[in-house]
């Protein structure tokens, strides 16, 4: 199960990604990379954006660092439009605001490590000649390469050249990190130590957005992004139901409704919300289980709760849910949008059905089910 999901309404976004959309034309035809991707980053964030090869995955990220041009759509990052700059201009933003660690190191092979990272420095003229090597070695000290300074890149391990250029993404002291799948080619103890050095640089403030397929990292993660098929899979959707398939996802995903109630405001899953699920995005929603205990739950951001039509009676209903707090934030997501989009996929009621029951079915000593 995912780390507990966690709602960011109400946070100032520092990256803003609105309405991006990318085709790519060649002689074959037209291909549509990305489709209408609103998506928001935070500061001090380490966020994985999540996806199988041919995704969308790497042109998403090239849209923030401004290496790739949307065909429709801005990204603002606090509040500027970096594809409305210059080359000149986008060129230096870039150096200055973006660090950037690549799969395969991207070090240049006839420079020192200490070299390497002093070129961002020099082409920004960000700090004083003076200071640059003392920062450059500070900043390798940090990587635990304060010996291997002076060394060629292929006189170094893997390891240590990802160390070397996560120095070099971090020398004009960016506030934002991307990575692109940075640990693909080191070894699992490697992979750990860059792992932290990412956490660290979040809670530090600084946001980091990588590209990954490791799917054993996310309890490293402040949040995951997945994206199918060139589109993004909603957070909550992907957080409530994990082990869906993609595809089932991305249906659901344009079939979501989002609403805010205020506090005490009732849910009537007999009526309005009889046929959908309620999934909590932000706040509280508690209810009490018609059974003999009459246990008062609480339904928080990640938990989802169905109408009486979809429990179908072969469940213990709900009386009187409402929300527990101003605001509380839902999606409704129409049951027959669920059965629909996993008509393909048999396995998927079964798996459904199980969560459900354990969603109503919880006892005085579940972690994360009973109001104190």
């Amino acid at each position: 199960m995912p780390a507990e999901y966690v709602s960011l309404n109400g946070r100032k976004p520092l990256i803003q990604l609105q309405g991006i959309k990318k085709t790519y034309v060649n002689a074959a035809g037209s291909f549509t990379a990305l489709k209408d991707i609103n998506l928001n980053f935070y500061q001090g964030e380490f966020v994985g954006v999540i996806g199988k090869s041919g995704s969308g995955k790497s042109t998403l990220v090239n849209m923030i660092t401004g290496i790739d041009h949307p065909t429709d759509g801005k990204v603002l990052v606090e509040g500027v439009d970096i594809h409305a700059m210059k080359e000149s201009q986008q060129a230096r933003w870039r150096g200055l605001n973006l660090g950037v660690v690549f799969q395969f190191f991207q070090l240049l092979p006839m420079l020192t490590l200490v070299e390497n990272v002093l070129l961002p420095m020099d082409f920004c003229n960000k700090y004083s000649e003076n200071d640059r090597e003392t920062r450059a070695m500070d900043l390798l000290a940090m990587m635990g390469l304060e010996k291997d300074a002076n060394k060629l890149p292929g006189a170094v391990s893997g390891g240590q050249q990802q160390s070397a250029a996560i120095a070099r993404a971090l020398a004009n002291d960016p506030p934002i990190i991307v990575a692109d799948e940075p640990t693909g080619n080191l070894d699992a103890h490697t992979a750990d130590f860059v792992y932290e050095k990412f956490q660290s640089l979040a809670k530090d403030g600084r946001t980091i957005i990588m590209i990954t397929h490791d799917p054993e990292i996310e309890h490293r993660l402040s949040r995951t992004v997945l994206i199918s098929d060139g589109e993004v899979i909603d957070p909550l959707l992907a957080h409530t139901f994990h082990w869906m398939p993609h595809p089932v996802l991305r249906a659901c995903t344009n079939a979501l409704e989002h609403r805010t109630l205020n506090n005490q405001q009732p849910l009537d899953l007999n009526g309005e919300f009889s046929n959908v699920l309620v999934l909590v995005e932000a706040g509280r929603i508690q209810a009490q289980q018609n059974d003999p205990t009459n246990t008062l739950l609480t339904f928080k951001p990640g938990d989802f709760l169905a109408g009486s039509q979809v429990t179908n009676h072969s469940l213990p209903g709900l009386s009187n849910p409402r929300a527990a707090e101003d605001p509380t934030k839902i999606a409704v997501l129409p049951y027959a949008a669920l059965q629909q989009a996993a008509q393909t996929y048999p396995e998927i009621q079964p798996q459904f059905e199980q969560q459900l029951r354990s969603s109503l079915d919880r006892s005085p000593q579940d972690a994360k089910g009973v109001a104190q």
